[in-house]
């Protein structure tokens, strides 16, 4: 089977009222993410990285706004007949902004050095990519040499899997190329200064503000790739990043994109609703039980939950535009959302109030009080966690005449309780570690993170996950939330989103919505600054 190029996978307010510009209008200001990180490369540390590495070296491929995915390096790839290796083909002609060629051989050496050097995002290759040999190396029971990772020749990456993979090619869209050149001249510091960083990518770094990370990106010159930057200049600013500051800045024109709080989004609703986007951060929050424990035991208990719940109501009144309405495991604008599926997520009080007696506790009678823990977590979950539980407890309440208390817990504690079932009602989020919908069903299967084991579950999503077929893996899919959904065994609540104020000199189809009316800013940087273009 050979892909080419794409596969499915999947405040100071002006008189007039309009904003001010900032003065270079070839050039873009956004806000940036982590203010202490020191070194500008993904393939060395993904959680304390600095800046946006993604933008400085090329990935094999990587995601439209659509959710399609695009050969970056690679021009095309093919799974062998046994599913197990996968053959990326790259493009002839790619450089580093130093002149240096960029080949197969660099992709292979920016992983073996990862699974060598307490890389802090290796787990990721082992459980999205399942990398012949991984687990020993990153164990220190192998060499490098015994992953089973090859450049063939300098166009020519093969990977060999454990299991067969067929989603391989999205979860590549996390491999970046590191330049062996500059790690053997200038060692892993080749990515802590500007110097000595080439870069494969549509653009350089040009100047680093070591105290705040604030960067200066120009377009490389060198660049031969697929999506070649629009803009000459990007700045890019972590102080900008709060809301607080970012929309102040915002308004007086020092920055072109701003992340907005619950409380500022009235007021641009009310004076620029043409410039506010919802970004995708495709997560879901919802509840899980001990299916083992009373009185969660019982099937008829959790459908009264299910159908309790008014996620309408919830997400347009405490939650409004911190949420939408979970009515599946995955997200709308996630490959493999399924409409059908999220379409059985119905608010129905009556049909919850019959689950609940055939269960023997009529209008609640005789329901022992409960407990949810929930973890204690702050960003977009925390600011929509206790809304969302002081509804749900009035819901259950008024609906079911049954009591639920809170309980938070810190992080540890949280995952303790569930994964040892010391209680037996939980608040769960999850967010994806890669864009397949095989993360989401994984969390589930062979007992997973919550203990669930249901065989049929398991099989239909064993045979999904390494089924080389795209429409069939989603029918797989489908009946395998469809085993959750007649178990109740979770009960989806919300995808929580955050809310952007865009500067209208921006336009292309990095600012545009997509077809699901997202605009997932922050989750596609390479295709966002390489599709907005400013006025």
């Amino acid at each position: 089977m050979i892909y080419h190029f794409r596969q499915k996978q999947t405040a100071i307010v002006l008189a007039a009222g309009l904003l001010a510009a900032p003065a270079l209008a070839q050039d873009i200001t956004a806000p940036g993410e982590s203010t202490s990180g020191t070194y500008a490369d993904y393939m060395q540390t993904v959680y304390a990285r600095a800046g946006y590495p993604e933008m400085l070296q090329l990935s094999l491929t990587s995601f439209d706004n659509e959710f399609d995915l695009h050969g970056m390096a690679a021009e095309s790839w093919e799974q062998s007949e046994d599913g197990l290796t996968w053959t990326f083909r790259l493009r002839d002609g790619l450089t580093y902004s130093d002149g240096q060629p960029l080949t197969a051989h660099d992709y292979v050496f920016a992983l073996r050095r990862a699974a060598t050097s307490g890389y802090d995002f290796a787990w990721y290759w082992d459980f999205a990519a399942a990398i012949d040999g991984w687990a020993e190396v990153t164990a220190g029971d192998a060499g490098a040499d015994a992953l089973g990772i090859t450049a063939t020749d300098d166009l020519t990456l093969e990977v060999r899997t454990v299991t067969p993979k067929p989603y391989l090619p999205s979860v590549v869209s996390l491999w970046y190329a590191v330049p062996e050149h500059a790690v053997e001249e200038f060692g892993d510091d080749y990515a802590a200064n500007v110097e000595t960083i080439p870069a494969s990518g549509a653009y350089m770094m040009e100047s680093w503000e070591k105290s705040s990370n604030a960067m200066t990106l120009v377009r490389n010159p060198e660049y031969r790739g697929p999506w070649p930057g629009l803009e000459e200049t990007l700045y890019i600013d972590p102080a900008l990043g709060a809301p607080e500051v970012g929309l102040p800045a915002f308004m007086s024109g020092e920055v072109d994109i701003s992340p907005l709080n619950a409380g500022q989004i009235p007021f641009m609703e009310d004076r620029f609703p043409d410039q506010i986007r919802q970004n995708a951060i495709f997560a879901v929050s919802y509840i899980a039980f001990d299916m083992d424990s009373e009185p969660f035991d019982n099937v008829d208990v959790r459908r009264a939950l299910w159908y309790a719940i008014d996620r309408e109501e919830m997400t347009t009144t405490v939650l409004r535009n911190l949420a939408i309405p979970g009515r599946s495991l995955l997200s709308p604008s996630f490959p493999g959302y399924n409409e059908d599926i999220a379409a059985q997520a119905v608010f129905d009080p009556e049909r919850a109030r019959e689950y609940l007696a055939a269960a023997g506790y009529p209008n609640g009678e005789g329901f022992p009080e409960v407990e949810i823990w929930y973890r204690d977590q702050g960003g977009y979950n925390g600011a929509i966690t206790a809304p969302m539980l002081q509804y749900l407890q009035a819901e259950f309440e008024e609906h079911l005449g049954i009591t639920m208390n809170l309980r938070i817990l810190p992080l540890q504690d949280w995952m303790d309780g569930m994964l040892n079932k010391t209680n037996n009602l939980f608040l769960a989020p999850y967010e994806y570690d890669y864009v397949d919908p095989s993360n989401f069903y994984g969390i589930f299967y062979n007992g997973g993170r919550h203990d669930h084991r249901n065989p049929e579950y398991d099989a239909l999503v064993a045979e999904a996950d390494s089924h080389p077929d795209w429409e069939q893996r989603l029918a797989l899919y489908e009946q395998a939330e469809q085993v959750l959904i007649d178990t109740a065994a979770i009960v989806p609540l919300v995808h929580p989103i955050q809310m952007f104020a865009v500067s209208d000199r921006l336009s292309g189809p990095g600012v545009e919505p997509n077809s699901a009316g997202m605009t997932p800013l922050t989750r596609l940087v390479p295709f966002f600054y390489a599709h907005t273009e400013a006025n």
